[in-house]
């Protein structure tokens, strides 16, 4: 089937815009890709360095507090505590102001795939704060390990990825030491498998994968040394690395630890024929169907391999394949997903979400997506949000959904668009005979938007 510029942008953006027009061609998505962050230039998110309050910022105040609380003066600890809220204050308005800010780039983005990918990438490598004081790093987490690689090689990412104080934290590499390493001889014991685990099941060769329990111990072991200074971020401890040479999946690396020879593995894994095929399933999985046509998954395959995990000509075989543009199911759009497409046909202003007072974010995009079953930045585990339909479709998803899509778009939009325009502006220019009669027939233009944005075909891609 040839290239659909509507689909491509429901399908592989964030959604049709009476404001951004749909992508000509798969070649113009790519090149988009490749070229300037415009949104991220317009919509800033800090990195992680430069999240204030910072993890050095946090620390040092941690650290006053313990000292006061042991010197037992009140009106120290009451001087903390104070500066404590705070800090505390601060770190939930910039989370609120990173979410506003993700919200209004898929609004307003004009290479919406670059919004998509960045969405996929980071649900693949999760990351949740353990720590309600850190979870305004997590956007930041994103904007600095996942988003400048989603174009390139998967290597580099899954390298940022694993050696990211945020990965470190959430899967407890930074206190896992090896059994035989100077830290254990100083008394630290604890060899932890979380992200060896995690890294072989979720991130590179897959839960089917050729791997087994004695690789994962092994990988565990190669992992040490990676830890997390809460002042300087990311270190390589070499008191906690294991010695003496590792194995896994067959391959023995180097018997000197270092964060070299860590690396050396990560590359080999990223390049593995089972990781392969195992990210061209999940990306298809993502985008395409949640039962992807075997030969459009081989296709992915096959190129992920011939270019070492090259994966903007991964994205090129996809949207170059047939079985990409076929119509029959599609995905339904995770609640993230349903509300900025609703907000994008809507002509919502980017500018004024980003801008958006704190009550409101809150009350009329995150709450809601609570109760659609998808909270900002909190799924369940480490395998992130579920990708099966029946995962999102439930009578209390949908309830949550029609609820929204009846009441919020008023709230959030001066002048609603005539129903009869917005059927084809969400759904492109044959959208199905029921949904065009129930827009028609609606007795007010709050009725009708929200006919149009709960049907089924805006549910789906």
């Amino acid at each position: 089937m040839p290239f659909d510029p509507d689909l491509g942008a429901i399908r592989f953006g964030t959604g049709l815009s009476p404001a951004v027009p749909p992508p000509a061609d798969a070649a113009s998505m790519l090149s988009a890709l490749a070229g300037p962050d415009r949104a991220a230039a317009r919509w800033p998110i800090p990195v992680f360095a430069q999240a204030e309050p910072t993890m050095p910022d946090m620390a040092k105040l941690a650290k006053e507090r313990r000292n006061a609380e042991k010197a037992g003066i009140a009106e120290d600890i009451a001087a903390v505590q104070a500066r404590y809220v705070v800090q505390r204050d601060a770190a939930r308005a910039l989370g609120l102001a990173n979410f506003g800010a993700t919200v209004a780039r898929g609004i307003g983005a004009e290479d919406a795939f670059r919004e998509r990918l960045t969405w996929f990438w980071a649900d693949h490598f999760t990351v949740r704060a353990k720590q309600g004081i850190i979870a305004h790093l997590v956007t930041p987490y994103v904007e600095e390990a996942i988003r400048p690689h989603v174009g390139g090689r998967f290597a580099d990412m899954l390298k940022a990825v694993v050696t990211h104080p945020m990965m470190l934290l959430y899967l407890d590499q930074s206190a896992s030491v090896g059994p035989d390493s100077r830290a254990a001889r100083g008394g630290r014991k604890g060899l932890n498998e979380n992200l060896a685990r995690e890294l072989l099941e979720l991130h590179t060769v897959g839960v089917n994968g050729p791997y087994t329990q004695d690789d994962v111990r092994q990988m565990a072991e190669l992992l040490t040394g990676l830890t997390v200074d809460r002042m300087d971020g990311f270190a390589y401890n070499p008191r906690q690395a294991e010695p003496g040479a590792e194995t896994v999946l067959g391959v023995t690396y180097s018997d000197q630890s270092s964060l070299e020879t860590i690396f050396a593995a990560l590359d080999d894994l990223a390049v593995n024929p089972a990781t392969a095929q195992f990210i061209a399933g999940q990306i298809a999985g993502h985008f395409v169907a949640d039962e992807p046509d075997p030969a459009l998954v081989a296709a992915m395959a096959a190129t992920f391999s011939q270019t070492g995990g090259d994966l903007a000509a991964v994205y090129a075989t996809m949207l170059d394949h047939p079985a990409s543009w076929l119509t029959e199911g599609g995905k339904v759009k995770q609640p993230l997903r349903f509300v900025v497409s609703a907000l994008r046909a809507l002509g919502v202003d980017a500018d004024e979400v980003a801008g958006a007072t704190p009550q409101t974010l809150r009350q009329r995009l995150q709450q809601p997506l609570v109760l659609m079953g998808q909270t900002w930045e909190k799924p369940v585990g480490p395998d992130g949000w579920a990708e099966a339909a029946g995962a999102w479709i439930t009578p209390q998803g949908m309830a949550a959904r029609i609820n929204w899509a009846m009441s919020a778009p008023g709230r959030l939009v001066k002048d609603l668009p005539d129903p009869r325009d917005l059927v084809l502006t969400a759904l492109g220019p044959t959208p199905p005979d029921p949904v065009v009669f129930a827009a028609r027939a609606a007795e007010s233009k709050v009725e009708g938007v929200g006919v149009i944005l709960s049907s089924a075909a805006f549910q789906r891609s």
